[in-house]
């Protein structure tokens, strides 16, 4: 099969998003498939050989962080290049309702169109100005896909259909065949973000620090990610200070083993998380997870039984649950084992069959079919939230 997808993010720029593109393009070509991928990018950039570069692209503020994103005449010319050379038997757009390549290639594309709704913002003002403009393109979609019920609940308030809730995969043997690092070993609390937004939650753990470590003296908080470390910092008294190691940026090599390392991941997130892949990640390595209570968390803890959760933006709630568990290593190793057991569900043998198990449905016209079936209760189209006027 003929595979393009839309990677509507800068592509050198970590994200939950980009990272889900490249594992699932990577996935696809190992099982035999063709894939292009189209992102912005520069065309100085080293990427990958199955990756077109779409040309820079520009900070744009979007859900509580800040989107580098690719749109405008030439992006638009480069798009519709990009689909004539690909002669795509099914086209595969991420987030489309952002102002980004996806849309455009939503606009210029004809064929069957898969669309992947990472978002999870059920009060924003962005889509609900942008539904009278974007609903036309919408309904060339054949299939749409949520990661999440959450993303899923977004989709359906502001722009109507369904989607089948297919989660974000991970490549769980990676993680769980990292090797752990002895300096990142013994006593060490992990957070991989990015520093300097607010919405990661670095200061929720900052503020609970102090506590940690009166109670816990021999504990250490390894942070991964770019950002401001001194401006992090500021503020804390210098006995926490020197607990905390900066790590900066690291390889995905460097996080697998850091959060193989750890003896706590936590994950202080405030707030417009539609998934959460670094908690996935943190249990293939199997690192014990404590996470804000957030729903998109709750979820893909299993409600609380794959791993520990605080209320958001409560940091003596966070000390607390992190004093307790440091301080019980049979339930560390209870977290571990049901982490591991849990994660399963999120390996890119059973995302990538699920996936591809849509994109069979739109390029065959099976969906048309069974919906066409009363015993069906509503139909493979409905499921899959498909278009009314679609077919391949």
């Amino acid at each position: 099969m003929r595979i393009g997808i839309v990677c509507p993010y800068a592509w050198d720029v970590p994200g939950g998003v980009q990272f889900h593109v490249r594992d699932l393009a990577e996935h696809l070509i190992r099982l035999g498939h063709h894939v292009s991928v189209l992102a912005p990018a520069d065309e100085n950039l080293p990427v990958p050989p199955y990756v077109v570069a779409a040309g820079r692209a520009v900070p744009v503020p979007y859900n509580g962080s800040v989107a580098r994103l690719s749109f405008g005449f030439l992006s638009a010319a480069r798009v519709r290049r990009w689909l004539h050379d690909g002669h795509f038997d099914v086209l595969h757009l991420h987030e489309p309702v952002t102002p980004s390549l996806s849309i455009l290639a939503c606009w210029a594309a004809s064929g069957p169109i898969v669309a992947t709704f990472h978002t999870s913002n059920p009060r924003s003002r962005a889509m609900i100005a942008a539904e009278p403009l974007m609903q036309p393109a919408l309904e060339k979609i054949s299939a749409r896909i949520a990661v999440s019920e959450y993303a899923r609940r977004t989709l359906v308030e502001h722009f109507g259909g369904d989607a089948v809730v297919i989660p974000n995969g991970v490549d769980v043997g990676f993680f769980a065949d990292a090797e752990p690092r002895p300096e990142w070993s013994g006593g060490t609390i992990g957070f991989v973000g990015r520093i300097n937004e607010p919405r990661k939650g670095l200061p929720t753990l900052l503020e609970a620090l102090p506590r940690i470590i009166a109670a816990r003296p021999d504990v250490r908080l390894l942070v991964a990610g770019k950002g401001d470390e001194e401006e992090a910092v500021k503020g804390l008294p210098p006995q926490v200070r020197a607990r905390i190691e900066f790590l900066g940026m690291v390889t995905d090599q460097e996080k697998a083993s850091l959060l193989r390392s750890v003896d706590l991941y936590v994950a202080p997130n405030t707030g417009g998380e539609s998934f959460g892949i670094i908690l996935v990640e943190a249990m293939s390595a199997g690192a014990p997870v404590l996470a804000s209570d957030l729903d998109a968390f709750r979820q893909v803890l299993d409600g609380g039984a794959a791993g520990e959760l605080f209320p958001v933006e409560d940091a003596d709630a966070l000390a607390g649950a992190a004093i307790r568990l440091l301080g019980d290593p049979a339930r560390l190793a209870a977290l571990r084992e049901s982490g591991s057991r849990h994660v399963r569900r999120f390996d890119w043998e059973t995302v990538g069959a699920d996936i591809l198990s849509v994109y069979e449905t739109v390029t065959t016209g099976a969906a048309a079919i069974v919906d066409a079936e009363p015993s069906d209760n509503g139909g493979w189209r409905a499921r899959f939230g498909l278009a009314r006027d679609a077919t391949p």
